[in-house]
């Protein structure tokens, strides 16, 4: 299978070796970050650094003259990834041998929400989310439409791999995040992320309900979370909660709304790209999940995209379906974390891509050759020399 390793700019440019390094590792793309949230990483082998403290989210290019006069528009990057950080790392992947790919971060951005708040998913408890801009707004949808296509169809660039692309919701790793303290399961994340701004308050009329009653009843079934009652799994349990018809009205308006904005996107890209350009999304099966791995209908989603990058870190029946939906030609990527640290295991990868690939993945990502020690590369070679 084709493997490819996730890159920031900053872990090549400024390091001589860093191309080669990757190159070395027996991947044959790297997916390189060209518009990215706000992050603190380590960069175990850099000879300039050893912390990069991204503080916004940016585009790691400098932005087109598309952007100018809009309200709400993308920032470059300050001193961690300077001028065109993309582009110079693209050019040393590229000499190294790797076809490079763009990796593209959406709707997850701390920074639009800090100076518009407006934009932000709002919840049921009138709490705004910051990093999570409410994808159900015009304006918001036309930015991260261009966005899409900005980002992804750089100069060099083979493919792209669109994060975020779909709700946002309660879950972020944030700086210093304090809200694990109550489990709230699959279906209070659920509730805690439906949005209540006025463009979804209105979506949920035309849904048949009423936003203010069902915003009671969302702080009602989760009076006992918070108490410290054990809050259920699945989609059984948000019936449960929201009663049968109002929940999947909620789904309803939710999966319409990301459904049209994954369609825009993609388009939007391939109207830029030269012809065979590869668009992939990140995604979860799970339809009602929001994060950084879109929830989608695989179904739909693969009538859209070439393909979908899919978590693949606590097993792989994630796979399962959209290898169900899959044509000959579709991309199934099984993203594995190659990061000890980060709760990866290279030394395992070699038998997870094998039952990745009885699970039907045609590719695989591993996330983040910058990120990973010497050791854990050193666990990555050889898994792979094999491959």
């Amino acid at each position: 299978m084709k493997a490819s390793a996730f890159v920031y700019p900053w872990d090549v440019v400024g390091d001589p070796g860093a191309a080669d390094r990757i190159a070395g590792l027996g991947v044959e793309q790297a997916t390189l970050a060209a518009a990215y949230h706000s992050t603190r990483v380590l960069t175990p082998r850099h000879p300039g650094h050893r912390i990069v403290t991204a503080e916004h989210a940016a585009v790691l290019y400098p932005p087109g003259d598309r952007w100018a006069g809009r309200v709400l528009r993308p920032h470059a990057a300050g001193d961690w990834a300077p001028g065109d950080a993309w582009g110079a790392a693209a050019g040393a992947l590229a000499a190294a041998g790797l076809e490079v790919h763009t990796w593209v971060v959406l709707a997850h951005n701390s920074r639009l929400g800090a100076e518009h708040p407006h934009t932000s998913v709002v919840n049921a408890y009138g709490d705004r989310y910051p990093w999570a801009p409410c994808v159900a707004q015009p304006a918001v949808r036309a930015y991260l439409v261009d966005l899409a296509a900005e980002a992804a169809v750089r100069p060099g660039a083979h493919g792209t791999e669109l994060e975020s692309l779909g709700w946002y919701g309660l879950r972020h790793l944030h700086a210093h995040d304090k809200t694990g303290g109550v489990a709230l399961g699959d279906a209070g994340e659920y509730l805690m992320s439906l949005c209540f701004c006025p463009d979804c308050r209105e979506g949920y009329g035309e849904h048949g309900l009423d936003a203010d009653k069902l915003a009671a009843v969302v702080r009602g079934a989760l009076e006992p979370v918070w108490r410290g009652a054990p809050d259920g799994e699945g989609w059984a349990d948000v019936e449960r909660l929201l009663g049968a018809d109002t929940a999947a009205a909620t789904l309803a308006w939710r999966g319409h709304t990301a459904r049209t904005l994954q369609e825009a996107a993609v388009s939007a890209v391939r109207a830029a790209a030269p012809e065979g350009f590869q668009v992939l999304l990140h995604a979860d099966p799970v339809a009602y999940h929001c994060g950084a791995n879109a929830g989608v209908d695989a179904a739909h989603i693969l009538s859209v995209a070439d393909g979908v990058v899919v978590p693949c870190v606590g097993g792989t029946a994630t796979l399962t379906p959209f290898a169900a939906r899959a044509g000959l030609d579709t991309v199934l990527a099984a993203n594995f974390t190659i990061v000890s640290g980060l709760g990866g295991s290279p030394d395992t990868l070699a038998a997870d891509a094998a039952r990745a690939q009885d699970a039907g993945a045609t590719e695989l990502r591993l996330y983040h050759a910058g990120l990973a020690s010497d050791g854990d590369l050193a666990a990555v070679r050889e898994a792979l020399s094999g491959h």
